[in-house]
């Protein structure tokens, strides 16, 4: 018996989830959770098998959920969910651990294949992604990758939040991080993506589909 943890803030999506994946994949143990630190409380309350991860919750990110995860509670396997672009956020999340992403947008045949490919402990990537991954593969010029997929997993979390408009402090204070350890991190940002600001990181961001 498998054991699934929906973490999303929005009820309709997680019911809509939990209906689904019980009809269709047979899977009877079913929490829900609609904030970060909730998703967190519930994983060291129970033992769970995979956890559905929205990207954007109310009180911390998907990327900090998932970073507490990995360290935290390394046989759980998290399949992310996002209503932005896979191209723009696949990568890094699966760099961060995370053992798959699925886009709210695609079919719920697809999330079903996503779920019962991580349940068996394997990634999910969807096809479109492979071939993009492959592509990459027989490019060796660093200049030919977006300028966001240069970043590390903390550069880019970091960059998330500036572009979002957070403060250096904030971030520290939210990351458990030092000022000047943030501070350091934002001037790696800039330079390895040739900007000036964090109004440039903001507009980068939204043309880009990176924030909301």
């Amino acid at each position: 018996m498998s054991r699934v943890l929906i973490a999303d803030d929005h009820a309709v999506v997680r019911a809509g989830y939990k209906q689904f994946l019980e009809a269709e994949a047979g899977i009877t143990v079913i929490g829900e959770t609609s904030s970060g630190s909730e998703t967190l409380d519930q994983l060291r309350r129970q033992d769970w098998d995979l956890l559905l991860l929205d990207i954007h919750m109310p009180d911390r990110s998907g990327l900090d959920i998932l970073k507490h995860v990995t360290n935290g509670f390394p046989k759980v396997r998290v399949l992310i969910m996002s209503g932005l672009p896979e191209a723009q956020y696949a990568r890094n999340v699966l760099r961060a651990g995370a053992s798959g992403y699925v886009s709210k947008g695609g079919s719920p045949e697809e999330l079903l294949k996503a779920v019962r490919t991580v349940l068996i402990g394997r990634r999910y990537v969807s096809a479109a992604l492979a071939e993009s991954m492959a592509a990459d593969l027989e490019s060796s010029h660093d200049r030919d990758r977006p300028l966001h997929e240069r970043l590390s997993v903390r550069e880019f979390q970091i960059f998330g939040k500036l572009a979002a408009g957070a403060g250096v402090g904030a971030i520290a204070e939210e990351l458990s991080l030092s000022v000047k350890t943030v501070s350091t991190y934002r001037s790696r940002i800039l330079e390895k993506m040739r900007f000036t600001s964090n109004a440039d990181m903001t507009a980068y961001a939204l043309r880009n589909g990176l924030i909301l």
